[in-house]
C-alpha cells in the first residue's frame, strides 16, 4: 500500500469514528428516539451527506454503536469471570459486571434491550451480524463459567443444561435492571434500596445455583 493510499484510509477510519463519537455522545445525552442525522453531522462538524457516505441510515449508526456496546458487556463479563477461580463465583461476579455496565453505560444498556427486540434477520457481514457475535460470546461466557461450577462441584450438578440455566440468568438480571432503573423512585416507597435489591436478587440466584456442602466435590 502507498503512502498516500495509507493516509486516506487512516483520514476515513478517523472520520467514521468522529461520527461514531458524536452519535453515540448524542444517544447517551438524549436518547435514542430523538436522535437525528442532523444532529449527529452537526456535532461532528461535517455535512450531513457526509455522514451517509460512512453510514446509510440512522440504524446503520445504532448498529455500529451496537458493536461497541456488545464488545465491552463481552469484555467486562471475561475479565470478571477471570478473576475467580470456583464457578458459582464466576456466576456471581458476571451477575455484578453486568448490573454495573449498565449503570455506568445506560445508552449501551438501551442498545442490549433494542438488539434483543430486534426480529429481523441479520446479515452475519453487517453491524448487526458483529453484534450478534459479540452477543453469542457473552452467553457463551456464562454457559463456561456454569459448566466450571458444575465440574469443581460449586454449582448444583442438577441445575439443568448449562445453555438454558445461563438464557435463565440472563433474562432475570436484565430484567432485574431495567427495575431497577425505571422504578428507583417506586421500589424506595417500599423501602428498598437499589444496592441493596441488586446484593439480594444475586445472593438468591447464587442460593439457587449453589451446591449444598455435602455434593460439593471440594
Amino acid at each position: 500500500m502507498s503512502y498516500i493510499a495509507q493516509r486516506r484510509g487512516e483520514e476515513k477510519e478517523r472520520r467514521r469514528a468522529e461520527i461514531l463519537d458524536a452519535a453515540e455522545a448524542l444517544y447517551a445525552k438524549q436518547g435514542w428516539e430523538s436522535l437525528t442525522v442532523d444532529q449527529v453531522a452537526r456535532s461532528a462538524r461535517l455535512s450531513r451527506a457526509l455522514v451517509y457516505v460512512y453510514f446509510r441510515d440512522k440504524e446503520d449508526l445504532l448498529f455500529a454503536i451496537g458493536e461497541r456496546a456488545m464488545g465491552l458487556v463481552r469484555d467486562r463479563f471475561i475479565q470478571a469471570a477471570a478473576g475467580h477461580v470456583l464457578g458459582i463465583d464466576k456466576v456471581e461476579a458476571i451477575g455484578r459486571a453486568y448490573m454495573g455496565y449498565a449503570y455506568e453505560f445506560p445508552h449501551y444498556f438501551d442498545f442490549c434491550t433494542r438488539f434483543q427486540a430486534h426480529s429481523v434477520a441479520i446479515d452475519p457481514g453487517s453491524h448487526e451480524g458483529a453484534c450478534r457475535a459479540a452477543g453469542d460470546e457473552t452467553i457463551a461466557t456464562v454457559v463456561q463459567a456454569i459448566e466450571a461450577g458444575m465440574r469443581d462441584g460449586s454449582v448444583r450438578p442438577d441445575i439443568g443444561e448449562p445453555v438454558m440455566f445461563a438464557v435463565t440468568l440472563w433474562a432475570f438480571t436484565h430484567g432485574l435492571i431495567q427495575l431497577a432503573m425505571a422504578k428507583g423512585n417506586e421500589l424506595a416507597r417500599y423501602g428498598v434500596a437499589i444496592p441493596a435489591f441488586g446484593d439480594y436478587a444475586l445472593g438468591l440466584i447464587r442460593e439457587i445455583a449453589q451446591s449444598t456442602p455435602a455434593s460439593n466435590k471440594s
